[in-house]
Order: C-alpha cells, then structure tokens, then sequence
C-alpha cells in the first residue's frame, strides 16, 4: 500500500511524458543537506551552454530543474542556499536524477520523502546519478546493490566503513553501471556532464561546452582521479591507478595479473611502465607497502603477530615472519618487544588510516587526516 502511494505522488498513475514533450537531454536536480556548489554548478553550466546557442542559455536541446520536497532554500557547505524550482515531480520527465551530495556528516542528507522519490525514480528505470557523496545516498536506500560505486578518494574509507558489503570505485573519476552512474565530485563532475552532452546531443555540442568553460577536453571516465597531496609525484596514468589499487587491497592484495586486467593493458608493458616511474616492479613494491603497514601495526597496536600477518594480507604467521625479516633485518617478534607501552593512542582513527600519516608513499590518505592537524602538532611539541 505504502508503495501504490508513493509511485502516484510522483505520477505513476498516469502515462509517462510523450517524448516529443522532452528536449534532447532532460536532468532533474535534488541537493542534500550541506550539499558542496562544485557538484552542482559545473554540471548546470554544461548542461546551460549545451541547450542553445552560444551562452544565450535557453532551455532547448537540454533541461533541468532543481526539485525538492520543501519550500525553503536548501544551504550548502559554504553556506549558500538554493531554492527548489519545483517540488518533486514525476520522474520519467528526465533522463537522468541528480542527487548533489556534500558533507556526510552534518545530520541526514535528505528527509524520508525524497528517499521514496528516489525509489519510485529507480523503480521506473529513470537512470540515477550520484556526484560528491550522492553515492552514499543512493547505496543507504539500497540501490547501489551489484553495481560499482565511483567516490572520492577523501571519503573512500567512510564508504567501505559503512558500506562492507559494496566495492568502491576511487581511481576513476566517475562509473556507468547501466541505470547508475557516479562521480567523485568536483572538477570530474564538468567531465561526467560532457559525457551525458556527448551521449545525447553529440561530439560536437559537448566540446563546444567545454571550450567555452575554457576546459581543453573532456577527461574519460577512466581518468584517475588527482593524487592528495601526500603522494610521490607519479605522471603515468595507469602507474596512478595502480598505486591506488595496491592501497586500497593491502588486506586482499591484488595480483598483478588481476591489476594489469583492471588497466587494460599487457603485463609486460605495466612491468616497464611502473619500474620506470616507481624504480621497483610491482610485485617488490606491494610486498613492501604491506609489509610497512605490518611494521606499522607491531608498533603501534596490541594485535597478535598472526592477526597482524592477515591484516597485512600473508597467507600466513610464517610466510610474514620471513618476508618481514627480508625487509627490515629483524623478526616481527623483535619489533613488538621495541615498540613501547604507546600503543593504541588513537581509538578514533583506524590503523590503516594512521598508517597512511606516517606513510609519506601511501596514494590513498584517509580524510580524517586532513580535518585535524592538532595531534600532529602536540606530537612535535612533545618532541621539541
């Protein structure tokens, strides 16, 4: 009964709009709580430039609107608020629904209506587009289910931490999963709105938005996403998304054949290409960031040296004892004894998150680390 509702309230009673009714390329907007101007502008920008000619911004070839279930200005994280246009309507006008996710953590991103919305949105096939954290939306209500999930690298391990059972995608900057698409946020949503411009109207309209937003060309999908600014400066693309991919399966290491498939290309030339721009194969430099990590965790926690093999990502105690040895000189069980009463220090930030701190290589920091710089001040203090 509750769903009957739910899909009139949208117009699921009724004939879906006749298609010569629709423009070329039709987008309905809904911003969340806190939602970040980034993911929205660019992408309204495009779609502006695309619809006319010139910038004289008419909505012809493409339209979009800004729905949502209150009257009253949604703010941003900066503080700027947006009004709806019009409340939530039915969803098979467009081609596409928009939620603009911003911060996660600043109370619930959308109330219990535009949640159904969004479910009777999907249930009538209406492609659904996450940009910033509007992927956390979209996998809270259970629609991101067997599908790829792209996020930002700063909230990566939010969504693994939230999500165990869903696998996110951070060394792209947006996925087409068939009636899903996401985006990281950001610049890469100017990229994601070329691409659906591209898709409806053509080549040429999507390059002639891009030109006049003065962007050379329109980045793929399949561009990695910029590395924060902890990490050694890598230019080869494919290189990049590696080190991303190592970082994020230190616990379920990868093998380079499964690595090589992922970047579509030969293992020959992904050996040559990383020895180049790293100094180290693959395969040397893995087993060195898993092993850093397990020296990491004998010296700064209580876990067991076995538990600590398997978090490292060792088949085995002995197989890590060995390796370990090989690299650092000396045995798990020696660290340990060296390590100090100090562990533990931080309950509020997990292992591998802390680990990155100290981890001057790691391509993948965790966002928490950027958001509180002052233990890292007391500790200089503590040492001056």
């Amino acid at each position: 009964m509750g769903k009957t509702v739910e899909y009139r309230r949208f117009g699921g009673s009724g004939p879906a709009p006749r298609q010569e009714e629709r423009a070329l390329l039709s987008v309905g907007f809904i911003l969340t709580n806190n939602f970040t101007l980034t993911a929205l502008a660019p992408f309204i920008d495009a779609l502006r430039l695309a619809a006319d000619e010139g910038d004289r911004s008419r909505q012809i070839r493409c339209r979009w609107t800004i729905m949502g279930s209150r009257a009253e200005p949604v703010m941003s994280s900066c503080g700027i608020g947006v009004a709806r246009w019009e409340p939530l309507t039915d969803p098979r006008r467009f081609d596409y629904v928009v939620v603009v996710g911003g911060l996660l953590h600043a109370g619930p991103q959308l109330d219990d209506e535009t949640l159904a919305y969004l479910r009777a949105a999907a249930s009538y096939g209406v492609t659904l587009v996450g940009v910033c954290t509007g992927s956390f939306v979209l996998s809270r209500i259970g629609l991101m289910k067997n599908r790829r999930c792209c996020v930002s690298w700063y909230h990566h391990r939010d969504f693994i931490e939230e999500f165990p059972d869903l696998v996110p995608v951070a060394d792209q900057l947006y996925v087409v999963d068939r009636d899903r698409i996401t985006c990281s946020g950001g610049a890469g949503v100017a990229d994601l709105a070329a691409f659906l411009i591209e898709r409806h109207l053509g080549r040429a309209t999507a390059q002639k938005t891009m030109h006049i937003l003065l962007i050379d060309k329109a980045r793929p999908a399949s561009q990695s996403q910029p590395q924060p600014p902890t990490v050694v400066e890598i230019t080869n693309d494919r290189v990049r998304r590696a080190l991303l991919l190592m970082e994020q399966h230190i616990s379920d290491p990868l093998s380079v054949e499964e690595i090589v498939h992922r970047l579509n290309v030969s293992t020959r030339q992904f050996e040559r290409l990383f020895r180049l721009a790293v100094g180290t194969s693959p395969a040397t430099y893995y087993r060195s960031l898993r092993l850093r990590y397990g020296h990491w965790l004998l010296r700064n926690t209580k876990r067991s040296v076995t538990a600590i093999a398997n978090e490292a990502g060792f088949a085995d105690c002995a197989h890590f004892s060995r390796q370990f040895r090989e690299l650092f000189g000396v045995s798990p069980s020696e660290v340990r004894r060296t390590a100090g009463p100090d562990v533990e220090a931080d309950p509020h930030v997990s292992p591998l998150a802390a680990f990155r701190r100290s981890n001057a290589n790691s391509p993948l920091p965790d966002r928490r680390l950027f958001e509180d710089p002052e233990p890292i001040a007391r500790d200089t203090a503590q040492v001056d």
